[in-house]
């Protein structure tokens, strides 16, 4: 075969081929049968549901602030001198027993006041001594002169019979008047000493109680001079060293009671209203509310301390509340009292409740039973959407009686046991058809949290 031929029949290769993709293509399409046309269906549109509970709802209020030592004592020098001794402990920062010795001031010239008191009070009662002997000689002088004083009166008698018989001469007879009247001078004498001695005996009486009250004085100068720690407490401050001259007045030192720690709780005003209940304030005087105020409000608050993923809490109490509203933040200060805040806990670990600490401040009212709740976020503009029996929307409006943290509580509109959406419907239409799904653990926390157990944040 010559070449042309070969190069021809290479050429003409490929058209059978081509006939045959045409041939199959011909047969498919003259073979094939034509779409089945299905009417327009609905799609339903998944949701997340719960079956709306009731449970018992606990009002809560969350307040911010620092702590503080419900009691600072301030040891203040009531004497001066120097430092004698300081205990070794006094120190910032340092704990101490009740009644621990923390300085005592040079006590010398306290004890040189007190013998000097004490001497002169001997002194005097030497004087009231020796008045009482005084008193009884003049009295036993003045029986003799009296005595003395009738002889006197019977001497002059008889002169005055002979003088009228001319036996003694009148000189005589004036004599013996003269010795008659100067012993009633003598005697008018000792007498007017014996009623001044009774006055004199009073001033003495006084002069030794006067020092006997400075010696009361100066025994508790003397006590003074040892300052002790009235409560057990954290040492804040000492502004005194070995040897100094403590000046009266001065603060030497300043403790912090561990009895009892304070958080002044800034919490707005319109939840501390909305966790009282009304009830429990009829009739009581503000006299009433001050002296029983944690029974009377009825509030139980709890104190935490939350820092990275470490966390403590504290039972407290209601010890006041603040005497102004700040204009600002329209908050009240709710003064709450944690008793023993250094103790350490038993169940698990936990700082002590220290000064400055920033802490949060839960306020928990009484209980109110039998409440329809919701999640917050089931609430879409005053609005719910319900699924009805046949898994339909439907667009319910409801009235809210009490919303914290992530629910609410809600006073018409909804009945428990009904079927909610909890997933935000964009756009919701009523009466589409819903696809749902039930979250029962949103009921769980929904419930955890109305009750208390979860925290507002």
């Amino acid at each position: 075969m010559s070449p042309e031929h070969k190069i021809l029949i290479k050429r003409l290769a490929f058209i059978p081929p081509i006939l045959a993709g045409i041939a199959i293509i011909v047969i498919a399409r003259q073979s094939r049968t034509p779409p089945v046309q299905k009417p327009p269906g609905e799609t339903a549109r998944k949701v997340r549901v719960i079956t709306v509970p009731s449970a018992t709802v606990m009002p809560r209020a969350l307040g911010y602030g620092n702590v503080r030592p419900g009691r600072v004592w301030e040891a203040i020098s009531e004497v001066a001198g120097k430092v004698q001794h300081i205990h070794p402990q006094l120190k910032k920062g340092a704990i101490l027993p009740k009644g621990t010795e923390l300085l005592r001031i040079d006590t010398t010239d306290y004890q040189l006041a007190l013998a000097r008191i004490r001497a002169d009070i001997r002194v005097l009662q030497a004087e009231l001594t020796e008045l009482g002997v005084r008193q009884v000689n003049f009295r036993a002088s003045l029986e003799i002169e009296r005595r003395s004083l009738v002889l006197n009166q019977r001497d002059l008698a008889r002169k005055q019979d002979l003088a009228a018989k001319k036996a003694v001469s009148q000189a005589a007879v004036d004599q013996e008047e003269r010795n008659l009247l100067a012993r009633r001078q003598s005697i008018q004498g000792m007498q007017n000493t014996l009623n001044r001695m009774p006055w004199e005996r009073q001033a003495l009486n006084a002069r030794i109680a006067a020092l006997e009250a400075q010696l009361k004085s100066a025994e508790r100068d003397l006590q003074r001079t040892t300052i002790r720690l009235p409560f057990d407490g954290r040492i804040a401050r000492v502004n005194v060293e070995q040897a100094q001259y403590a000046k009266l007045g001065q603060v030497l030192a300043i403790a912090d009671s561990i009895a009892v720690s304070e958080v002044e709780a800034q919490v707005p005003l319109e939840k501390m209203i909305r966790i009282l209940d009304p009830s429990r304030l009829a009739g009581a005087s503000v006299v009433s509310i001050g002296a029983d105020l944690e029974k009377i409000l009825g509030l139980t608050p709890v104190v935490r301390l939350s820092t990275g993923n470490f966390a403590a809490r504290w039972p407290g109490r209601v010890a006041r509340i603040s005497d102004t509203v700040d204009p600002r933040t329209r908050t009240v200060g709710v003064i709450i009292a944690v008793d023993n805040p250094y103790r350490i806990s038993e169940k698990n670990f936990r700082p002590p409740l220290t000064k400055n600490m920033f802490v949060e401040v839960e306020l928990r009212g009484r209980p109110i039973e039998a409440q329809t709740i919701l999640p917050r976020q089931a609430i879409h503009g005053g609005k719910i959407y319900l699924l009805d029996a046949q898994n339909r929307l439907r667009i319910r409006a409801v009235k809210t009686r009490l919303a914290q943290g992530g629910f609410v509580s809600v006073a018409a509109g909804v009945e428990p046991g009904q079927t909610i959406a909890i997933s935000d419907l964009v756009p919701a239409i009523e009466g589409m058809l819903l696809d749902p799904v039930m979250d029962e653990k949103a009921v769980r926390a929904l419930i955890a949290e109305a009750g208390g157990e979860a925290s507002l944040r």
